[in-house]
């Protein structure tokens, strides 16, 4: 399989997705749409890919936030179950998800579906703002999707606990994909949680996955900049970040190159929630502990 096919199995550009539309072809598109968290600022503008279908990126990908999961557990099954049959999605249909936040809140909604079972399921490469580039069309009409009757099941994707990244750290690889400072970590102020990373964890920031215009960046980028990680494909590849968000990023980039990675859902608000798991403070995997 060339890099092309195997990155088309989980991105698509604008030009494919608009060409599959004119073709006639059936695709669900899902916006996901959401409140930045840092200000306030809505990502909708009011205007969607024509046929798209709204989503939240804070509410219908995950449960409420709990100190054993994290800030951002994983959805219940039953209430995602739910909103796939509102939004008419089908086992047979592929689906196209994106946003407009260089695909963080897309990636995120791309891993849960995975997890939950629906077999093919891609990323926007660009996001809303990739379509505008190229000149497409766009719409203020909302669509009211027909229900469907369609049965998921959880646990379809490759995931790890705190346990397991100890052991992912030690014998495999620990991409922490949360931004430089945060593995970084350092002081806090009395009564927040601790900043740092978990002991053997590589610093891979997210960000890193994308191009100055939001893309993801070509695959030969890709495989050399994990390869300086230690990714090769032949050790288990384990990805955490905050809360789960970022880490399905950089799950994303590393399947754009065909290499499988393992997502800790919990991430680093979970971890931190057991005051006796050791925090590593610095900017080397095994620094001086917390």
């Amino acid at each position: 399989m060339t890099t092309d096919e195997i990155r088309s199995r989980v991105l698509v550009t604008p030009h494919q997705l608009y060409e599959r539309h004119r073709r006639g072809e059936e695709v669900t598109v899902l916006a996901v749409q959401s409140i930045n968290p840092y200000t306030g600022r809505p990502s909708f503008t009011g205007q969607r890919i024509p046929g798209a279908i709204d989503t939240e990126a804070y509410e219908d990908f995950q449960s409420p936030a709990s100190a054993q999961e994290g800030q951002r557990p994983l959805p219940k099954i039953e209430a995602l179950q739910a909103r796939a049959r509102a939004w008419g999605l089908l086992a047979e249909r592929p689906v196209v998800i994106y946003d407009a936040d260089r695909s963080m809140t897309a990636a995120r909604a791309w891993w849960v579906l995975k997890w939950a079972g629906l077999p093919d399921v891609r990323v926007l490469d660009g996001g809303f703002p990739a379509w505008i580039s190229a000149g497409l069309p766009t719409t203020a009409e909302a669509v009211e999707p027909v229900p469907s009757a369609i049965v998921l099941s959880a646990s379809h994707m490759p995931q790890f606990g705190p346990d397991d990244a100890v052991k992912l750290a030690r014998e495999g690889v620990l991409l922490d994909a949360r931004i430089r400072p945060n593995y970084i970590g350092g002081p806090v102020a009395e009564g927040q949680p601790p900043r740092g990373h978990i002991p053997g964890a590589i610093s891979a920031p997210a960000p890193d996955n994308v191009t100055d215009y939001g893309n993801f960046t070509d695959a030969a980028t890709l495989v050399q900049m994990f390869a300086a990680l230690g990714v090769d494909g032949q050790r288990p590849v384990g990805v955490y970040c905050g809360a789960g968000m970022s880490a399905a990023h950089t799950v994303l980039a590393l399947a754009s190159i065909g290499i499988s990675a393992a997502m800790y859902p919990g991430s680093w608000s979970a971890w931190v929630s057991d005051p006796t798991r050791p925090v590593v403070v610095g900017a080397y995997p095994d620094s001086r502990p917390a």
